[in-house]
């Protein structure tokens, strides 16, 4: 084509069409998308910090109140009335209690949010295409902030009694990473189980409740006969991490030689949930 004078108009280069490939193994999880896809991952992470206290009437205290006000009732419950204690005499059983409390409490919010967590954005899903993975990784991540205000007032209740976090200390970070890790395995299996079969909603709640009977929350781990059963116990994904967490903070409960067990359920757990994951990831936006 030329115009008036004689030269010719350029010609409008046209896009090159995207082809998406099916990949197996490693490179079909195409986890590299996750860092392509940070800024989204942030965005939707703190849009569920924001929409969870915006009208909340008393803010963001909902992260102080429920683990102080369930570690009040273990202290009356469990402690007074039932004789369950502190492996320590050092350690009260409120701070005991209360540094199990920690971890839990971000385990069972991330798999109450992440479980439901494709459900509730079914607007986003089938609008724009992005790594769906996103989705329940930002409700897990959303759930730090409770973790961070409840660590401060663990470190208020410590000085209150007059107890100092061991060296270990410097370990707590693995044991953050062990939670997050273990809070995302199980909920990419009940976020995508979800999408298929709605009822799983309803299942979640009861299965927080027992997993938190399951789990040395309440009650040491050295209560727990040694033998089989202890070592089936640390097949429990949420028994090294609320070990560890009192192992970095008070010195008690060490993971010892079991701490491969949980690490190595919850590392099964997640590179299987990743697998499944993406596996259903293609029939999210038709199905929800």
């Amino acid at each position: 084509m030329s115009d008036p004078s004689g030269n010719s108009a350029p010609t409008p280069e046209r896009e090159s069409p995207v082809v998406y490939e099916s990949n197996r193994g490693w490179a079909a999880l195409e986890l590299r998308e996750l860092w392509k896809y940070r800024e989204l991952l942030y965005f939707l992470t703190w849009r569920d910090i924001l929409v969870r206290y915006k009208q909340a009437v008393i803010g963001v205290a909902w992260a102080v109140l429920q683990p102080l006000l369930t570690m009040v009732v273990f202290t009356v419950v469990f402690n007074r009335v039932l004789g369950v204690q502190s492996p320590s005499s050092s350690v009260p059983y409120a701070v005991f209690s209360y540094s199990g409390l920690l971890p839990w409490t971000f385990f069972a919010g991330a798999l109450s949010r992440s479980g439901v967590s494709l459900v509730g954005n079914q607007g986003l899903l089938t609008k724009v295409y992005f790594p769906r993975l996103v989705i329940p990784f930002s409700a897990v991540l959303a759930g730090l902030v409770d973790l961070g205000v409840s660590f401060v007032v663990l470190l208020g209740l410590m000085a209150a009694y007059g107890i100092a976090p061991t060296w270990h200390v410097v370990f707590l970070p693995f044991f953050v990473l062990l939670a997050i890790a273990a809070s995302l395995a199980v909920s990419l299996w009940l976020s995508a189980l979800n999408v298929l079969y709605r009822d799983v909603q309803y299942v979640i709640p009861f299965l927080v409740q027992l997993w938190m009977f399951l789990s040395p929350v309440i009650y040491p781990i050295d209560s727990i006969p040694a033998g089989p059963l202890r070592a089936a116990f640390w097949l429990n994904p949420m028994t090294g991490v609320i070990g560890g967490f009192r192992w970095a903070l008070l010195g008690q409960q060490f993971p010892g030689g079991y701490i491969w067990l949980p690490t190595a359920v919850v590392f099964v757990l997640l590179i299987g949930g990743l697998f499944y994951f993406k596996r259903m990831e293609r029939v999210f936006a038709d199905v929800v």
